[in-house]
């Protein structure tokens, strides 16, 4: 007969590889789609085994919320005293890539996290958006230095949140480059470009399903899809529940109707702005402020798109994930026009830094929608992406 494993056997490290495998089921599949029995299956062993190291499910998503920002804090307390901004934010860089594949959970699955593991975790990442600051202060004294700071950290934390594959120095190169050149661009830079978007305006709700989305939208955005209840659907609008299945099967149908809304309202502005582009560097600006004042526009729809894709089920997916690649591949063209020596990859890399920059300056400014605030995140988008 032959002896199973023994504790003599274990990995020392098979809390990291659980935290490590987790990470990575919550970042594809959000939080509630996860289960105990993927992760487990993902290192090896039983989900007894798991609950051994952690008591549930939550106690272990917390965990790796934490996970991420504590290395960056580490690397960051490991710098010299007088370590220049490039050499922070190529350390960051390199922690960020190397934990690529569950390094973006903070970023819309930690609204799962309770009010205490929430306020510590922003704690925690305040502390490496402060170390950043004081440099992007010494180094470029411009206005905004915190929302530059906040706006480059978003360009290397992009690697997060898709999977384009690039060889891993070329990675590095890009993703550093963007991130300073975010810290040095003068939040000025842009000023008058919210002028020039005209956005197709959300429409009107003029049918009771209609009324329906609008009323999810803003709770989807708020409480996160799977907390929210048809109940409460029903409430936003003065229906019955039961009256909500007249008009949606069910509740994943209303999320897939808001990211179809969504990318069709993203696909009006950016044929809009193109229309106005007279050269390839125009182009890529025209985007920019467009992508920016849609973003600032339709916030809460645009977060619910971008947040809860990995929880639908495949079939749901496709159609979305289709309209997602279409949009990056017009940025993707357009930017190459500008910069021909970009091969198509490294196109769609910097596509991404620059997305991540709208989403983490947007949200520093608390989405709020004035032309200042939509003028100085186009001018960190374009230096996100412009050499």
């Amino acid at each position: 007969m032959t002896a199973g494993p023994t504790a003599a056997t274990r990995p020392r490290n098979r809390k990291q590889l659980i935290v490590e495998a987790a990470g990575q089921v919550f970042s594809g599949r959000g939080y509630h789609a996860a289960s105990m029995e993927e992760i487990a299956a993902g290192v090896g062993i039983s989900a007894a085994a798991l609950y051994r190291h952690f008591p549930n499910k939550y106690a272990l998503f917390a965990e790796c919320a934490n996970v991420m920002v504590d290395r960056l804090v580490g690397v960051l307390d490991e710098a010299p005293p007088a370590a220049d901004l490039a050499e922070m934010l190529a350390a960051l860089t390199r922690v960020t890539i190397a934990h690529r594949a569950s390094g973006g959970l903070y970023r819309w699955e930690a609204r799962y996290l309770e009010s205490t593991d929430r306020r510590l975790l922003r704690a925690k990442f305040a502390q490496v958006v402060e170390r950043v600051t004081e440099a992007v202060r010494r180094e470029h004294p411009l206005p905004e230095e915190r929302l530059r700071a906040v706006a480059a950290l978003g360009a290397i934390g992009s690697v997060t949140m898709h999977h384009t594959s690039i060889a891993p120095r070329r990675l590095e190169e890009l993703l550093l480059g963007s991130a300073l050149r975010v810290a040095a661009t003068d939040p000025a830079a842009a000023a008058g470009s919210a002028d020039l978007v005209e956005l197709p305006a959300q429409p009107v709700p003029r049918t009771r399903r209609a009324e329906i989305l609008a009323a999810a939208v803003p709770l989807f955005a708020r409480d996160g899809f799977a907390n929210v209840t048809n109940g409460q659907i029903a409430q936003a609008v003065g229906l019955a529940p039961s009256a909500i299945y007249r008009h949606y099967p069910g509740k994943v149908d209303i999320l897939v109707a808001a990211c179809l809304q969504a990318a069709g309202l993203l696909a009006q502005a950016v044929e809009r702005s193109l229309e106005r582009a007279t050269d390839p560097r125009q182009a890529v600006v025209a985007l920019t402020a467009a992508y920016v004042a849609y973003s600032f526009e339709h916030n809460a729809l645009t977060s619910v798109a971008e947040a809860e894709l990995a929880g639908l089920p495949a079939h749901l997916q496709r159609p979305l994930i289709a309209a997602q690649r279409e949009h990056i591949a017009v940025w993707e063209q357009q930017l190459r026009a500008a910069r021909p020596e970009l091969d198509p990859r490294a196109a769609r890399l910097l596509v991404h830094a620059g997305f991540g920059v709208v989403v983490e300056a947007g949200r520093a400014l608390r989405w709020q929608d004035v032309p200042g605030h939509r003028e100085a995140v186009t001018a960190l988008v374009s230096g996100a992406l412009m050499s």
